[in-house]
């Protein structure tokens, strides 16, 4: 049997919508392929034969699914980004201002126009649309942005509250006394935003080159370092410096105790590599109803991969991929997102979450992106030391649960 051949998902780009069909498309071909394929091995299995050429063409199918359902996930970022800025990619809120950073970031010179500008903390903030081209990537590339809340703060740090009620109440008669009742209490949690940084360089002759387009080329310079940080750091951070990624305030975890309403609830698995029908289920039935509307599945692609093969008792997918632009994939009927920095199926591990990720995380964002301009460290290099403040944490612990895999012992 000859096998077939892979198709070449990996550098695919959409950027229009007549591309997110194409993809669609392709997306449905080999879904249709990775279930006979899937029928095919079953059939083998039955016979007590195992057909390695099946086997690799049906991992290869599974990739493919992969890396194409992930580009129309890209995609679909692009269109949430590009209606949530409001504006065309072009436009400019502030032209004097603009005109006076460029001069200052091409040849170090400081205008009037600049001035405005200005942070107490040092440097001067990116341009308006300059920084909102740094938000829409990391919408694009970092997941928990197009799933979490986000705050814009202009202080140090952000103090939520909490209402852990404890109000008294009590039936009367009509004329009897009304006693006062006792009064609800408050909790506060503080979210101190770490500092992410990137510090990339260029050449005088580079910035003097008039055709080089000096913003959009420093904004793609840092926006991989900060979505890398920031992708890690919202799943897995510790607060040191950084956001508390969600995975800190599961049960048992280091952040348990850190939220007053409590920590994230964690359901066990079975084994310690696989996961049932059920014990998804497990997930979903165990998050209070008021927040299923709007709840998700995340996981990485590695799980993602083994999780596609699920089948229920009737043998139908658990797994659905998108069939329309702007719909993500779905597990059991819910979206799923997937997660890079969430771990892989191992002992002990917490490789999948579900919930509404809206109500349950937030991220708080100083306003303002800050660039250093640095002619005189690395000669002859300008370094552009670029700065900006970011936290996170879990708001509401009952917003999510967590999946977490048997220890082996």
């Amino acid at each position: 049997m000859k096998p077939a051949k892979a198709r070449g998902i990996v550098a695919v780009r959409a950027e229009a919508p007549s591309d997110v069909k194409a993809l669609l498309s392709e997306l449905q071909k080999d879904w249709q392929s990775f279930k006979d394929t899937q029928a095919q091995k079953d059939s083998e299995v039955k016979a007590k034969f195992d057909d390695v050429i099946t086997t690799e063409k049906f991992d290869r199918i599974n990739n493919s699914v992969t890396d194409l359902q992930a580009a129309i996930d890209t995609a679909n970022a692009k269109i949430a980004a590009m209606s949530l800025s409001g504006t065309g990619p072009d436009a400019v809120k502030d032209a004097e201002y603009t005109e006076a950073f460029q001069a200052h970031f091409s040849k170090g010179q400081v205008q009037a126009n600049l001035n405005k500008g200005a942070d107490p903390e040092g440097g001067f903030l990116a341009p308006v649309e300059w920084d909102r081209t740094i938000t829409d990537k990391l919408v694009e590339v970092s997941a928990m942005r197009s799933i979490a809340s986000v705050q814009n703060i202009s202080s140090a740090g952000f103090t939520k509250l909490f209402n852990l009620r404890g109000t008294g109440s009590g039936w009367v008669g009509e004329e009897e006394a009304r006693p006062e009742t006792s009064t609800p209490t408050f909790g506060s949690m503080v979210i101190t935003p770490g500092e992410i940084y990137a510090n990339p360089g260029a050449t005088q002759g580079m910035l003097d080159d008039a055709a080089v387009d000096l913003e959009s080329w420093l904004a793609n310079e840092v926006q991989t370092e900060f979505a890398k940080q920031e992708g890690l750091a919202f799943v897995a951070g510790n607060g040191v410096n950084k956001p508390n990624g969600f995975l800190s305030y599961a049960t048992g975890a280091a952040n348990a105790a850190a939220n007053p309403l409590g920590a994230i609830g964690v359901d066990p698995a079975a084994a310690t590599t696989a996961v049932t029908e059920d014990e998804l289920l497990d997930l979903i039935y165990g998050t209070p109803a008021s927040y299923t509307n709007g709840a998700r599945f995340v996981m990485n692609r590695t799980t993602l991969g083994k999780i596609r093969k699920l089948r229920d008792a009737d043998g139908r997918q658990l797994w659905q991929p998108s069939s329309v632009a702007g719909q993500p994939s779905q597990l059991l009927a819910y979206p799923v997102t997937e997660m890079p920095d969430m771990p892989d199926m191992a002992a002990n591990t917490t490789p999948i979450a579900f919930g509404n990720f809206a109500r349950g995380y937030l991220i708080v964002d100083r306003t303002g992106v800050r660039v250093l301009r640095d002619p005189f460290t690395a000669k002859p290099k300008v370094l552009f030391y670029t700065t900006k403040r970011v936290g996170g944490a879990v708001v509401d612990p009952k917003a999510i649960r967590i999946l977490q895999m048997d220890d082996g012992v």
